[in-house]
């Protein structure tokens, strides 16, 4: 599978997130996702975005050894949208987004709303790791499996507008064909059960919330 990892965000990341990473990704930094990349002894094979945020250092180092995406700072996206349209070219099979969890809610819910974008529907899995929290996102041919332990907390939030047909099999709250409204909390803080748990949506993206995950 070929994966390719769009870091982000104005924060360091967690251990369990550079943990998840497979073996041989393709990695792009947004912005300042660079130095927070290589600060995790990550080496990310291209830098997108306007370059505001990255340090010095980091960009003479991207300029000297990666390709650079430079963009103009009055631009209608936001780096992460840029990092992850460039991502789109490599054709993955499956896109991470890894950021540390930062202090700006408006970055937060930028960079996560980009991942319902409709060009990553051809993307087989669709994740992120923003922080500790792990993430995944559900679409009509993109079912979720969570196979956590037993007990796990998760929630399921329509981030991207209207669900339609959520189906929650093997939770201990289960959910039949029901309508999710944009960021209600119907699907807030259910549990894995004793089998993995399977989620599907007729239509909509559904975002998977795994929150403060702990290692396997």
């Amino acid at each position: 599978m070929h994966t390719v990892v769009v870091v982000t965000g104005g924060a360091s990341l967690a251990p369990i997130a550079i943990a998840s990473i497979p073996d041989e990704p393709t990695i792009i930094a947004a912005d300042g996702g660079l130095d927070y990349a290589r600060a995790a002894g990550l080496e990310p094979e291209a830098l997108v975005g306007d370059l505001d945020s990255v340090s010095t250092i980091g960009l003479a180092w991207a300029t000297a050894h990666i390709d650079v995406h430079r963009y103009p700072a009055d631009k209608l996206a936001t780096d992460t949208e840029l990092a992850i349209a460039h991502a789109l070219t490599l054709n993955p099979n499956r896109l991470v987004l890894l950021a540390g969890a930062g202090d700006r809610i408006d970055h937060t819910v930028a960079a996560l709303g980009a991942l319902g974008a409709p060009a990553l529907d051809r993307v087989g899995v669709v994740e992120a790791w923003w922080g500790t929290d792990h993430l995944f996102l559900a679409t009509s041919t993109r079912p979720v499996t969570l196979a956590e332990p037993a007990g796990t907390t998760f929630s399921v939030l329509a981030m991207h507008g209207p669900c339609h047909g959520v189906d929650i099999v093997g939770a201990r709250w289960p959910l039949s064909d029901a309508d999710v409204g944009p960021l209600v909390g119907l699907g807030v803080s259910n549990q894995v059960g004793d089998e993995p748990v399977d989620i599907t949506v007729r239509d909509g993206v559904l975002t998977v919330m795994i929150p403060g995950a702990q290692p396997p």
